[in-house]
């Protein structure tokens, strides 16, 4: 009977046994890489960045402004190509629960620098022309059932009130991960309101994107735009777009970190699944192996035995597990859309889930091929169970 025979055959001899061991292992890869997955989203705003991107923000903290007048101070700066004013709204749709990221901007600046939106010409046009357009990712016209011409009423929690918006354009991802759940209006439509509001002469950034020409050199002109305003009484910081989102990301740094330690943790539990069942078969055929060894079987025959049997269990549950995560995290990405606007699966957590199965498959396999190989072989007749 030829080797791999033997592995097959004594894989399955215990079906219920191997069944709940290839589970265990699917169950804990799943695990594995649906955590992995959603770290991943975690930093895919960061993964979107463009490197000719910058972000000047108040040095002290988001939550304060930037005059206006500093766009025209930093579109002086040479290597600038594009200076857009941004600003955060935080409104909601009908309920509190409705929650999407909403910006006010300058649309024909912003949507320059970022080509991942794709907003077809004439609406774009139109949105240009009308003072309170807006300008909606596809998933969220998709979710509320939004369509060009409808008017969109969000009410305001930072700067109170309600807010009336036509829908002028919806824009698509040019990118895999673009997030296509964002809520564009003009700036200047919000300034207005804001003067309403908090009175004063208006004015006031969130902050600003800036394009620029040589991306190698963002540090220097980074460093150069925040000289600009030192000493003032709206000093900024200026910073990489992903650095800039990266920021938000540190924010929840302990959890991710819990996170991580979480999926090294189930390593292990795939590991003790496996292992459990590899030391179990072997005890049991210790007497087997003797009558190999009377049969001219060597050592190293065994402990092929051993580990192709805890390599095909191993792969098996790793494949099993790896199926199952694709209709896994298409639910999860239809169910987390408000929080979650990007859930892919990364070709690098497939490869990490294989090679963690192979892995596991080897190391269980160990001990019990060294113990086999190495029990002498009356020792071994003499095994009972």
């Amino acid at each position: 009977m030829r080797l791999f025979e033997l592995v097959f055959l004594n894989a399955l001899r215990h079906k219920l046994r191997s069944a709940l061991t290839v589970l265990g292992i699917a169950l804990a890869v799943l695990a594995f890489g649906v955590i992995r997955t959603f770290i991943t989203a975690w930093y895919s705003g960061a993964a979107a960045a463009a490197p000719d991107r910058l972000v000047t923000r108040n040095k002290v903290s988001l939550v304060f402004s930037l005059p206006l007048a500093y766009r025209e101070k930093i579109a002086q700066v040479p290597g600038v190509k594009t200076v857009a004013p941004a600003n955060w709204f935080g409104g909601t749709y009908k309920d509190p629960k409705n929650f999407f990221p909403q910006f006010a901007v300058d649309m024909d600046t912003y949507f320059q620098m970022y080509p991942e939106y794709a907003v077809p010409p004439q609406q774009f046009k139109e949105a240009l022309a009308e003072r309170n357009a807006a300008i909606v990712g596809r998933k969220i016209a998709t979710k509320y059932g939004w369509k060009i011409g409808d008017t969109v009423r969000i009410i305001g929690t930072i700067y109170a009130g309600d807010y009336d918006f036509v829908v002028r354009g919806i824009y698509s991802a040019g990118k895999p991960n673009a997030d296509e759940t964002q809520f564009f209006f003009h700036w200047d439509y919000l300034d207005e309101r804001a003067k309403q509001i908090f009175g004063g002469s208006g004015g006031h950034v969130g902050f600003y994107v800036i394009q620029i020409e040589d991306p190698q050199k963002s540090a220097a002109m980074s460093k150069t735009i925040d000289e600009m305003f030192e000493n003032s009484t709206a000093e900024s910081l200026t910073e990489t777009e992903k650095a800039f989102q990266l920021g938000f990301v540190a924010m929840s740094g302990a959890l991710i970190s819990g996170i991580r330690v979480a999926s090294i943790l189930i390593i292990g539990v795939v590991l003790l699944v496996l292992a459990n069942t590899m030391a179990m078969a072997a005890r049991e055929r210790t007497k087997e192996y003797a009558v190999f060894k009377t049969l001219g079987f060597r050592g190293w025959h065994l402990a092929s035995i051993i580990g192709g049997e805890s390599l095909f269990l191993a792969l098996a549950g790793g494949a099993l597990g790896l199926v199952a995560l694709v209709p896994v995290i298409a639910g999860a990405a239809k169910a987390m859309a408000d929080y979650f606007p990007v859930l892919p699966i990364e070709p690098a957590t497939i490869a990490a889930g294989g090679i963690i199965s192979l892995v596991v498959g080897v190391v269980a396999a160990i001990v019990p091929a060294y113990r086999a190989a190495s029990v002498p072989i009356v020792e071994g007749l003499r095994q009972i169970g």
